[in-house]
């Protein structure tokens, strides 16, 4: 059976929405566990077997996997009636897997380097900046509510998640900042967020 390793109000809860949206509850065991938080709380979980104690982790029988946009890819891949991926052969194949990897290897690490203050040549020849980023999802917003075109799929709850949760660092753009208001109120979104808060005040 899958089994994810998920700490509440962390970036393993974008996985437990996805979860939410495709309707797989009872295909995943998930279990908590805690982590070390930036603000010094928490701390790592012994029965955490991710190799650096984070989440999410996902493991299926001997095998496993780490980093929201693999988990994301995996998911999608072994359950694709859901229809919040896209199969190998789908015409959106390569966009949904190129998303994916932007957010991941560009939109997190300037995200995190953004709130950190760090700037520097190099980091912008990489990595480019923020102003990019936002660019190129606007870009893909023109004329269409979500990235992938009228439906919404788990390109769009990956990269709108940073937004959910620091909405302060929401881009002043208004198809983007209309994308993450799309994406927020879905109800999947909303009833992960209402748990987690009552497990938080429990």
């Amino acid at each position: 059976m899958l089994t994810l390793y998920h700490a509440p109000r962390s970036r393993s809860t974008s996985i437990m929405v996805l979860i939410e949206e495709m309707g797989i509850a009872d295909q995943i065991e998930v279990i908590e566990v805690t982590v070390a938080r930036g603000d010094g709380s928490g701390a790592p979980d012994a029965k955490n077997p991710h190799p650096e104690k984070k989440v999410p982790y996902l493991t299926d029988g001997t095998d496993s996997v780490r980093e929201r946009g693999a988990i994301i890819a995996y998911l999608t891949d072994r359950f694709p009636d859901a229809g919040f991926g896209r199969p190998v052969g789908h015409p959106q194949r390569g966009a949904f897997l190129s998303w994916l990897f932007f957010y991941q290897g560009v939109m997190e690490p300037l995200l995190v380097l953004d709130w950190a203050k760090i700037d520097h040549p190099i980091v912008q020849a990489t990595f480019r900046d923020m102003k990019t980023v936002v660019t190129r999802l606007a870009e893909a917003l023109d004329g269409q509510p979500y990235l992938l075109g009228n439906d919404y799929s788990a390109v769009d709850l990956l990269l709108s998640s940073p937004f959910q949760w620091l909405p302060d660092a929401a881009p002043d753009n208004p198809a983007v900042k209309a994308w993450i208001d799309r994406c927020a109120d879905r109800p999947a979104m909303k009833t992960v967020a209402e748990r987690e808060s009552a497990e938080v005040q429990a």
